[in-house]
């Protein structure tokens, strides 16, 4: 079954044609096309800045969306979330089950002139991986999520990584690793320019080079980055745009006025309220990305009472999430049952779930000693989020769902940034929060998220839920190649994280984006990896 799957994916990567940009075709999310045209600017606004411009320390969707127009990656995944060639054309697995061999593109170059090629590329990995390389500047967190650490940790899984030849390149793994390819899709895997991260140091998070369509002009914190048009770029005739701007409104309402009245050419973070006046409106056009995340509410099991299970059961069964839904998604998302979305591989369809019951709730809450209930925080992000449109109005829901079963809550807020920073350290006692795959396998929603490995402070396991059976199943479903019994393995982790319920789940979504209609070769993508180098205006 192993060397079937790979036979299949390597025919996959194989017979794809389409370059790392893209194909040049128009295609479009709503529109009925128009004449192509180059040149001009398009202003994407959004709710939230970035938080570093450095893919290898990118942990949140409002950087990647960016990073992932400067930066490219070895693999990547269309909108149909099937793997295409990228800055790598091909691999090969060897018999050891260990050692992948990857074929690199030709006639590459950076933003700066320099070349791409298997050196650069080796250089990447060396600078993920050592905490001792002179340009090891941040925490690379999802570089230790996939890989056991970093280089000297006793989990560490790379054994090394070589230029065979200037566009081979070897990778040995310590142990078998059936997503590995799937990891060099995700977007904070951007290979970046040796020379650039070597003249700008610390600074390379605020002074990008990449490889892609679109180099990094320039960055006005918590207002807006530009990026210009790649003239080198190696796919003829892309991108189309001579400069893309991603302003920052975080207002949902002030966010879409400055898209009716032209000051913007399209947002994202559109509250579900405002689809039908997009619709109506023959200006503009109505987008709803393919729904491929989950929102959710964290318990920080670190903290009474939420270390104890049957307090967050109750709490689960308290929150009328059918309410929530039908009040602030407008249609747009559908109940969650499972910490991964229903479309993903391995999704335990045996799973009920937790039905709204309060006076279950209040059983629970009276034998865990909660008779009379308890105080505590909800804490909610200031800005929507692609998985949470309304944060803030949805805190108010389960405010007034928790204080029916005695549970008085007090709502805080923070800035992103901020807000990221806090729950990371675990200062919160319940937190809404959320997650937007960045690979299509069950391992990037669950490990990441829930692994005890992933606890420690700053954590992205924000409830620390620290079970070893859970941590076992997902460490096993790495090493096994057999499609099949991964999907076991994630179903049977499902189980167990229903019965420990460090979470209350919400919703997955489809988050609802909208634009001008002279806006055009727009596609949404499911894991917020918007290419732009398609996108014409034809006014």
């Amino acid at each position: 079954m192993k060397k079937g799957i790979i036979a299949l994916l390597t025919v996959v990567i194989v017979l794809m044609t389409a370059c790392s940009g893209g194909n040049n075709s128009a295609t479009d999310s709503g529109d009925g096309g128009g004449e192509l045209k180059d040149g001009g600017t398009l202003i994407f606004a959004r709710g939230a800045d970035s938080l570093s411009l450095d893919a290898i320390n990118v942990t949140d969707g409002e950087s990647t969306r960016v990073t992932h127009n400067i930066f490219e990656t070895l693999f990547k995944y269309d909108e149909n979330l099937e793997l295409q060639p990228g800055l790598a054309t091909e691999y090969d697995l060897g018999e050891d089950e260990l050692t992948w061999t990857l074929k690199l593109r030709e006639g590459v170059k950076f933003h700066d002139g320099t070349d791409f090629n298997a050196d650069a590329v080796v250089y990447n990995f060396e600078r993920w991986m050592d905490p001792d390389h002179p340009e090891h500047h941040g925490e690379f967190t999802y570089y230790s999520f996939l890989y056991g650490g970093f280089k000297g940790d006793k989990d560490h899984k790379i054994e090394h990584v070589k230029a065979v030849d200037e566009y081979t390149v070897e990778i040995k793994l310590t142990e078998p690793t059936a997503p590995f390819i799937s990891y060099l899709a995700i977007p904070m895997f951007g290979i970046a320019s040796p020379e650039a991260v070597q003249k700008y140091g610390d600074k390379f998070n605020e002074n990008p080079v990449g490889t892609g369509p679109f180099k990094f002009e320039s960055w006005s914190r918590n207002d807006k980055i530009q990026l210009n048009k790649n003239e080198d770029y190696y796919v003829e005739d892309i991108p189309h745009l001579d400069q893309l701007i991603f302003r920052v409104i975080p207002d949902n309402s002030s966010r879409f006025t400055a898209l009716q009245t032209g000051e913007v050419d399209m947002i994202d973070g559109l509250s579900p309220d405002d689809a039908g006046a997009v619709e109506s409106d023959g200006n503009l056009d109505l987008i709803k990305r393919p729904g491929f995340n989950i929102g959710y509410l964290a318990f920080n099991m670190e903290k009474e009472p939420f270390d104890d299970p049957k307090v967050r059961k109750a709490l689960n069964y308290a929150i009328n999430k059918d309410s929530i839904i039908d009040a602030f998604y407008n249609g747009m998302a559908e109940k969650a049952v499972n910490p991964i979305p229903s479309s993903l591989w391995g999704y335990n369809e045996d799973i009920e779930g937790y039905e709204y019951d309060p006076e279950k709730a209040k059983e629970l809450l009276a034998e865990a000693g909660y008779e009379d209930g308890f105080k505590t925080e909800l804490w909610g992000m200031s800005n929507p989020r692609p998985y949470m449109p309304q944060p803030l109005k949805i805190a108010e829901a389960i405010q007034s769902d928790l204080a029916e079963v005695g549970v008085e809550l007090e709502i805080q807020t923070y800035e992103w940034a901020t807000y990221l920073d806090k729950t990371s350290n675990g200062e919160h006692d319940m937190a809404l929060f959320g997650w937007t795959g960045v690979m299509a396998d069950p391992d990037n929603f669950l490990f990441p998220n829930l692994s005890k490995t992933n606890a420690t402070k700053p954590a992205n396991n924000r409830a620390f839920y620290k079970s070893d059976e859970f941590t076992n199943l997902l460490m096993e479903s790495r090493t096994t190649f057999d499609e099949e019994k991964r999907a076991d393995l994630y179903k049977e982790a499902q189980e167990i994280f229903y019965e420990d319920a460090p979470w209350a789940l919400i919703g997955h979504t489809t988050p609802p984006l909208a634009k001008m209609s002279y806006v055009q070769g727009y596609e949404a993508h499911p894991m917020n990896d918007d290419a732009f180098w398609n996108v014409y205006l034809t006014k």
